[in-house]
């Protein structure tokens, strides 16, 4: 292959990150084409990205014999079946996370439905795709940044090196809400901050035990999941509200889920809409033979202390920060640290060296099913059995 083809879908944050990213890869890209539904969205995003052309249809994308991979980064809802015609049309599938969701099918709409039926339902959408994704050659590329990030890679080494048990785990992201306007809804979401920002630790976490399993030649698989979820800014004034982005409508801004595997191990999943002071990224492991505690954010490489903002409107500090005045930890190199360019670098090698992604169907499918048994569990008030 002379260089992978890129048509991206989206024009939004998931799009800064990948290309980002993209440009410190070192396999031959050419940025063909960027499709999305805003035309000041996406002409702005051609020309800061670079690409040839633009385009409002997704058919083009399709039908572009030059473009041989599809980034889809458009809101979760349009995720499974924008990349089941990607796949259809012999393009290569790069994914953002989640992979699907349960957003009303059929005419039953989203009233009334129990979680438990969801769950049902997602996983007969999943198990149709993966059916779609194994008759083909094409590669499914699932972007999850947590399992490139260098901790979490450092602390997969350390297992595999060690043959260490993993007896307990702990992952969270937290932030203050979403920027996203439909980040509130179910319809367009699948859910609230558990499968919009939970799935990051969630996704580390299946793949962390993959590797200890890998490395003991055996077999652990999750057993159940117990959940509680809630939506709490809604009790909120107007003004305790104020500096809190998080406006759910029907989805949760906090939960926590604790997964049990087949080992009896245990880990535990936070998830919220309720953090102020940037967002909160980590990875905690507790095993027989080590203690490793893997931060993507808010690292202490660089300390910052400002009175004022003069000058710093076009520096980046953190992520969801209001204020750049007082004590900070800016991102340092953020896409590197939390993942994004070896992500992109693997999904790239991956298509020009015809070889298969460290990220891919198992790692999303696995995701999408243990989020449903969470939502599941917490509607049931039990603990939901895989």
């Amino acid at each position: 292959m002379r260089e992978v083809c890129i048509g991206m879908v989206g024009a939004g944050r998931a799009t800064e990150l990948h290309m980002n990213a993209l440009g410190r890869v070192s396999v031959p890209v050419k940025r063909k084409v960027i499709m999305a539904r805003r035309p000041e969205q996406l002409e702005a995003a051609k020309e800061r990205y670079g690409f040839e052309e633009l385009t409002y249809s997704f058919e083009d994308l399709l039908n572009d014999p030059e473009v041989n991979v599809i980034d889809i980064c458009t809101p979760p809802y349009m995720h499974a079946e924008m990349a089941r015609k990607a796949i259809e049309a012999g393009k290569h599938v790069i994914c953002e996370k989640p992979l699907s969701g349960y957003f009303g099918m059929g005419n039953e709409g989203r009233g009334g439905i129990s979680k438990a039926e969801m769950y049902q339902k997602v996983l007969h959408s999943l198990e149709e795709l993966k059916k779609i994704i194994e008759a083909s050659d094409r590669k499914f590329m699932y972007a999850e940044n947590f399992v490139y990030a260098p901790a979490v890679v450092k602390a997969a080494e350390i297992i595999r090196a060690k043959k260490s048990r993993i007896l307990y785990m702990k992952g969270e992201e937290s932030l203050k809400g979403s920027s996203s306007p439909v980040a509130g809804e179910w319809s367009k979401t699948g859910g609230g901050t558990f499968i919009r920002v939970g799935t990051h630790p969630l996704t580390a976490i299946l793949w962390l035990k993959e590797q200890e399993a890998e490395a003991l030649g055996k077999k652990i698989s999750i057993e159940g999941v117990l959940a509680d979820m809630a939506m709490v800014t809604p009790g909120l004034t107007d003004y305790e509200h104020r500096h809190i982005m998080a406006r759910p409508k029907d989805v949760e801004d906090i939960a926590t889920a604790i997964l049990t595997f087949s080992d009896q191990s245990r880990a535990i999943v936070v998830a919220t809409d309720t953090l102020l002071g940037g967002s909160k990224n980590y990875l905690e492991l507790y095993c027989n033979d080590a203690a490793l505690n893997c931060t993507l954010t808010m690292n202490n490489m660089l300390g910052t202390y400002f009175l004022d903002e003069q000058g710093l409107a076009d520096v980046y500090i953190s992520e969801m920060l209001p204020a750049k005045t007082g004590w900070n930890y800016p991102f340092i190199l953020d896409e590197v640290v939390r993942g994004y360019v070896d992500q992109m670098q693997d999904f790239m090698e991956a298509v020009y060296y015809d070889r298969e992604p460290k990220s891919g169907f198992k790692l999303a499918y696995d995701t999408v099913k243990i989020v449903y048994a969470a939502y599941a569990s917490a509607e049931a008030g039990h603990k939901w059995k895989l």
